[in-house]
């Protein structure tokens, strides 16, 4: 780990810790989170980790910039790795099927594997959530089984169904809204990954973990999963 201060805005320090994606990074990450919320306290607006990067937004009316940059040297000059196990792991029941999934035979036919290989690699990780972006409770996930990663679509599509699973490059996500995207789509869940009535609370959180378990069609529909083809949505 070796830490950096970059400017981001007038009120918000870039701190990065890392440069490149690793899983292993995020003890670190969520680690430097916690310190930093209890350094900052009430002069902490937002704090927002990613994947090698935390952005503090703090309220420049309390405190300087010099003084912001010092509270973060200070907060995270003996910081130690977080118990990888603090994030709560979320089991995701996935219906892999082309109908809803596209883009499934294509990804395991590059992989050299058959569909149901593939759901299986898919489904063999705890894949870590890295951030919050793109959309509401979208979590980008990965890192993905070198074997089945595959690049982005060419041609994005205009329409992804909420709770569309899929993978671009190491990374996996799941669409928590009818959405634009350009991954290639694998499946679908019934699980609501982000609920407006419910004060706008993701399910899913930086640091958390995310296994993926097939399940068939009949418990997608039980589970109140919609199976309108993807293609097909209006």
């Amino acid at each position: 780990m070796k830490l950096r201060l970059e400017t981001a805005a007038m009120d918000a320090l870039t701190v990065r810790l890392f440069d490149a994606i690793d899983e292993r990074n995020m003890a670190w990450i969520m680690a430097a989170d916690e310190a930093l919320r209890r350094a900052f306290d009430d002069a902490l607006i937002d704090l927002i980790p990613s994947y090698t990067t935390l952005l503090v937004h703090y309220d420049c009316q309390k405190l300087t910039f010099s003084q912001a940059t010092t509270l973060v040297r200070s907060a995270l000059h003996d910081l130690t790795p977080a118990d990888t196990q603090q994030g709560q792991l979320h089991e995701i029941p996935v219906w892999y099927d082309e109908s809803v999934g596209p883009e499934l035979p294509s990804v395991a036919t590059r992989a050299g594997l058959s569909v149901d290989d593939l759901i299986e690699r898919h489904c063999s990780h705890d894949y870590c959530v890295f951030a919050l972006g793109f959309a509401p409770g979208y979590g980008f996930m990965g890192l993905v089984d070198e074997a089945i990663a595959t690049p982005r679509l060419k041609t994005p599509r205009r329409r992804v169904a909420a709770g569309s699973v899929g993978i671009a490059d190491r990374q996996t996500a799941i669409y928590p809204l009818l959405s634009p995207g350009g991954w290639n789509i694998l499946g679908r869940t019934a699980v609501p990954l982000f609920e407006r009535a419910k004060r706008g609370e993701p399910l899913l959180r930086p640091g958390d973990k995310v296994r993926f378990k097939a399940i068939s069609k009949a418990e997608f529909e039980a589970a109140g999963g919609d199976t309108t083809p993807l293609e097909e949505r209006p």
